[in-house]
């Protein structure tokens, strides 16, 4: 009697594991075919070619007056005094590698903006003028033609105006720009490269600024694996890139800043990376503007090409994507850094964003996001080196 109750039991307890075991597998069958429900409506929403379908952004109050959906570059854009020709991209594009228009004749614009390294240098800081080390980051010239102010603080409102900067940076380049523009109109070869471009000989400074600016407008990124996806090759994007282009434009809210086809709002954004009061300090657009509010706050760069423009920020202080991406889903936790200094006798105060907040990201959607970044990087091209006039 009492072995048959234990084989009844046993029985019991076999058909209950049994239907038990139905179940879970029944539950996780359910939930695999609503994730791929799930990531089949969005691989098809996104992939559409029309982003009014796609999810609905998550958006801060702050940037929704800024706002404009990522997407394609548009075209490019020439300013009415200085209109576009192959001859002056071709002036400009040799100028720019041209390392005579330094003081020591040795550095070119291309030594901190190399074809090879994604427009920039992959320094935290440049080498310059008897090897100065500068204080910040060089910024890419990928995609330029669409920034509304130029370097971090936002110094240059053209690029006619920044491309004569570096050359006069005692630190950079370290040359008067009549000197420069001496030393070039000396260069017999280059005669024929001005008269082409403007239709005589002459060498001016505000010439040698067009050029090199028509030129930097023309460094544009071609389609990306992100444009060909959102242009109708729906299976171009693995699922990890699909969910990271979701979560960057909803949970990871990183589309509040960096928005339209530019992937930046164009403006200038305090994420609490000043170190006010600390070695390192930087007070960014405040040294422009000489406002308060704009103290710690710095321009909000393009995310296209990004995983070739590192290191990253201002103070190339972060040098992989995974670890931009942890700082922001920590909500940049250095709590305990300085947010105060004293400058000209003025005590200024560093606010970070409330957009820079704890986002508690999974590990999971960490590399969703990246995987997504690195899809807006474009083919490497091969960039021909000009021979320089003589």
């Amino acid at each position: 009697m009492a072995m048959k109750n234990a084989l009844s039991w046993i029985l019991v307890l076999f058909l209950l594991v049994s239907v038990l075991n139905n179940c879970l597998n029944n539950s996780v069958k359910k939930e695999m075919k609503q994730k791929l429900a799930i990531m089949e409506n969005l691989r098809k929403l996104y992939s559409s070619g029309d982003s009014s379908k796609w999810p609905k952004p998550i958006l801060d109050p702050e940037s929704v007056s800024s706002y404009a959906e990522i997407g394609h570059l548009p075209e490019i854009t020439f300013p009415s005094d200085n209109p576009y020709s192959v001859e002056k991209e071709t002036l400009g594009k040799t100028l720019f590698f041209d390392p005579r228009l330094s003081k020591s004749n040795q550095i070119a614009c291309a030594s901190c903006h190399d074809p090879e390294l994604g427009w920039c240098d992959s320094r935290t800081f440049s080498f310059g003028h008897d090897r100065q080390l500068g204080n910040r980051n060089a910024m890419s010239i990928f995609n330029v033609a669409y920034a509304k102010a130029l370097f971090w603080d936002g110094r240059a409102k053209s690029l006619e105006e920044q491309s004569r900067m570096p050359i006069e940076d005692h630190r950079e380049m370290g040359e008067h720009m009549d000197m420069a523009a001496g030393k070039i109109a000396n260069i017999k070869g280059y005669e024929i490269l001005f008269e082409k471009a403007f239709g005589d000989k002459v060498v001016t400074k505000e010439r040698i600024s067009k050029a090199i600016a028509t030129f930097e407008r023309k460094v544009r990124s071609s389609a990306s694996k992100f444009d060909q996806f959102i242009n109708g090759n729906a299976e171009i994007y693995t699922d990890d890139e699909l969910m990271g282009l979701h979560l960057f434009r909803t949970k990871a809210q990183c589309i509040n800043c960096h928005n339209s086809g530019y992937f930046s709002n164009n403006k200038f954004e305090n994420i609490g990376t000043a170190l006010l009061g600390e070695k390192g300090e930087d007070l960014g657009r405040y040294l422009i503007t000489k406002d308060p509010d704009d103290a710690g706050r710095f321009r909000v760069p393009s995310l296209r090409e990004v995983s070739r423009t590192g290191p990253y920020f201002h103070n190339g202080s972060m040098t992989t994507l995974e670890e931009v991406i942890q700082f922001y889903s920590k909500g940049n936790p250095e709590h305990s850094q300085k947010r105060s200094t004293v400058y000209d006798g003025k005590t200024l105060k560093s606010e970070k964003s409330g957009m820079v907040r704890m986002l508690e990201l999974s590990d999971l959607e960490i590399s969703q996001l990246e995987a997504f970044l690195r899809t807006l990087s474009s083919k490497t091209e091969k960039v021909s080196i000009p021979e320089l006039p003589q």
